[in-house]
């Protein structure tokens, strides 16, 4: 890469608002201790597509610190927060009020967080011997959990074809392609380091080095979101310990920016919690009503096949759409007070409908 300012093609993006010749010229030559990253591959998606809303990864804790030129007034400007706030984390399910209405039609519930591990890199610019490291450790630390936490962890590498559609079929499978990450550097050496852990239930997983060394997920069917949020913090915890006590290891936790993830729009809590339930009378009102009603709600709602999948009957997956400023508990509560509210005005608009 020469030290040319480059053309950014995703235009209206986060990168071409707070990536300007000046600081580009300031920060380019500068290299990561942790990873030898650069503002360049930081900045790759956005230089690379023109589709991009944010448009920058971290490659390591060190980016957000040596490059804060642009991280900083980037992040500040994503999450709605102000320059001198802290972010402040809380995992206590005993804190979360009533549940989701148990008349709602809500299929599966899912929270899923991310956590990286201090002294490595993150995805998008960790070294090949550090993702390696990351795995290692973490075989060591699944080994640890007990009780309904337990389970088996499965390498990507050299994995069993049978092994492989059962998680296909599960859609615990995460896979290689996606344009983003690629250009991005996450797939690098793939799929070597990277494999699945879940329990014996399949309500508990974690993902080793996809887009975050570890994505942490607690998931069933109904709607008890009350009980996905209890086994999602006791299995942090679990993991965490077990990291700790095999490794003296932290998970990498900013007081500015809670914890660190690849992705500046995960900063924080990297919590999403969300569930799929059927909206017949939203579905009817139109999408574009249900996207302005949860932007009032603070959620997201998406089509059941992931980010970009587009829609799918009347099944819908709705979560929370905040990150970093609010605690998990916070966060929760904003998802399943929202999905009640949801329900009830689905009904309504289902008599109006004539459903």
């Amino acid at each position: 890469m020469s030290g040319e300012f480059p053309e950014i093609k995703s235009a209206h993006s986060l990168v071409a608002k707070h990536v300007t010749k000046e600081k580009w010229d300031k920060l380019k030559d500068i290299q990561t201790k942790t990873c030898g990253f650069t503002l360049a591959k930081a900045c790759a998606c956005a230089i690379e597509f023109d589709n991009q809303h944010c448009g920058i990864y971290a490659g390591d804790w060190d980016s957000y610190k040596v490059f804060a030129d642009v991280f900083d007034p980037l992040i500040q400007e994503y999450h709605g927060i102000a320059a001198d706030s802290t972010h402040t984390s809380d995992m206590d399910a005993s804190k979360i009020k009533g549940t989701i209405d148990p008349t709602a039609p809500v299929h599966s519930t899912r929270i899923r967080v991310g956590r990286n591990i201090d002294g490595f890199g993150l995805s998008p610019g960790i070294t090949k011997d550090q993702r390696i490291g990351v795995e290692n450790l973490m075989k060591k630390a699944f080994a640890n959990l007990s009780g309904d936490l337990a389970g088996t962890y499965y390498p990507l590498t050299g994995m069993d074809e049978k092994v492989r559609q059962q998680l296909v079929d599960d859609h615990f499978l995460f896979m290689s392609g996606d344009p983003n990450l690629k250009v991005a550097g996450m797939e690098r050496d793939w799929p070597e380091g990277r494999g699945i852990f879940h329990n014996k239930d399949k309500t508990f997983l974690t993902w080793v080095n996809e887009e975050d060394q570890l994505r942490i997920i607690s998931m069933q069917s109904g709607g008890d979101v009350r009980a996905v949020f209890d086994r999602l913090a006791r299995g942090i915890k679990a993991v965490e310990d077990s990291v700790k006590k095999e490794s003296g290891r932290d998970f990498m936790l900013d007081p500015k920016y809670g914890f660190i993830h690849a992705c500046p729009t995960n900063l924080g809590t990297g919590m999403r919690a969300s569930v799929h339930v059927d909206l017949p009378g939203w579905t009817k009102a139109g999408s574009k009503t249900l996207s302005e009603r949860c932007e009032a709600l603070h959620l997201q709602p998406r089509g059941t096949r992931g980010e970009s999948g587009g829609q799918t009957g009347i099944t819908y997956d709705i979560s929370n759409k905040h990150r970093l400023g609010y605690s998990e508990v916070q966060l929760v509560q904003v998802m399943i007070d929202g999905v009640n509210t949801l329900y009830k005005e689905d009904l309504e608009l289902q008599k109006k409908h004539g459903l």
